[in-house]
């Protein structure tokens, strides 16, 4: 199977050939896991988007929606690029904002309850699923309200009639797949939920509170980690080069003139590093190659934890950079730092 350019070298001159036998091309639907898959990766980063993005430009050719921050399992079509063809059918522009829709639980269709069902009915679905609110709905378009622990109480407590589902529900909050996600996160802290409708009016999933959180702690963790990492680093350098030898390794942050341990990059760290002189003063009775080897590793995740992916990080890249957190713990540990 062509792989990567070489496969969008075929999609592209498929669709001038069609133009120039007088049809209309045909875009070419991929789903965008397909489309980072086709490129050898598993996941979208810096160094994945920028692959494909080049492999497009060089093709002439574009996508209709920006694969880099959509749901990786939504599908995506490839078009001849408008800057150097010029068709109706290219005239859309790619989209880079996150969006509602991005997320994995804005794409699983949500277990619901049919309004006129017994309210003993939703309450062991919930309890079965330990969920805080249930969609009330007649069909996957149709949404009669939201049925939650708070709803059931709230009528229970003014000693309403609260046999059926319809009678115990709430009016449910819904938002477009194309809701940007910072809005969405307002209403979602206010309700505790959102329902998510698809361009098809379909209801294409159900985001709650605790799905941002989880999301959050994706993208918070790694951030985190890079922080201590970049913390230890500077604590087992301090003092113990000059400013000359921190510039000599170069890579300061914002390309500023380096002042001290604390504009050095991660790539400018691992180049002070890896010269055998700069670690001898460092006195560990650590493996350099192997310490160098792996902060490389966590310079090159840092990439991908700076420049948003809706992703996350793998879980081999996760367990990268706590091992080299706790390495350092133990340093400080006994005294090496």
């Amino acid at each position: 199977m062509p792989q990567g350019s070489e496969w969008l070298s075929e999609v592209a001159d498929r669709m001038r050939n069609a133009v120039s036998n007088g049809a209309a091309p045909t875009p070419e639907q991929v789903t965008v896991r397909e489309l980072v898959q086709r490129f050898g990766y598993h996941k979208r980063g810096d160094t994945a988007n920028s692959a494909i993005r080049n492999g497009l430009e060089r093709n002439g050719l574009t996508t209709d929606r920006d694969f880099a921050v959509g749901y990786i399992n939504s599908d995506i079509r490839i078009l001849l690029d408008s800057d150097t063809f010029d068709s109706p059918e290219n005239h859309s522009t790619s989209d880079p904002t996150h969006r509602i829709g991005s997320l994995e639980a804005a794409n699983q269709s949500p277990v619901s309850v049919h309004p006129d069902k017994p309210l003993c009915t939703a309450t062991t679905i919930m309890l079965l699923h330990d969920f805080s609110q249930l969609p009330v709905m007649t069909n996957e378009r149709q949404v009669s309200g939201i049925i939650s622990w708070k709803s059931i109480g709230a009528r229970l407590s003014m000693g309403q009639e609260c046999d059926l589902v319809r009678q115990c529900m709430d009016t449910a909050e819904i938002l477009a797949d194309s809701t940007p996600l910072f809005e969405a996160i307002a209403t979602i802290a206010e309700h505790g939920y959102v329902l998510v409708r698809g361009a098809d009016s379909r209801i294409k999933g159900i985001v709650t509170a605790t799905d941002i959180s989880f999301q959050f702690m994706q993208l918070a963790g790694p951030f985190l980690f890079v922080g201590e990492i970049e913390g230890y680093l500077r604590q087992l350098i301090h003092g113990k080069f000059t400013i000359e030898e921190l510039s000599a390794a170069g890579g300061s942050l914002d390309g500023q003139t380096i002042g001290g341990s604390g504009d050095l990059t991660l790539g400018g760290y691992c180049r002070l590093l890896e010269n055998p002189g700069n670690w001898e003063k460092l006195n560990l009775a650590v493996d350099r190659s192997e310490f160098v080897k792996h902060l490389d590793v966590v310079r090159q995740i840092r990439n991908d934890v700076m420049h948003f992916s809706p992703d996350g990080l793998t879980e081999e890249q996760t367990k990268d950079l706590q091992d080299m957190a706790r390495f350092f713990e133990n340093l400080v540990g006994t005294g090496a730092i």
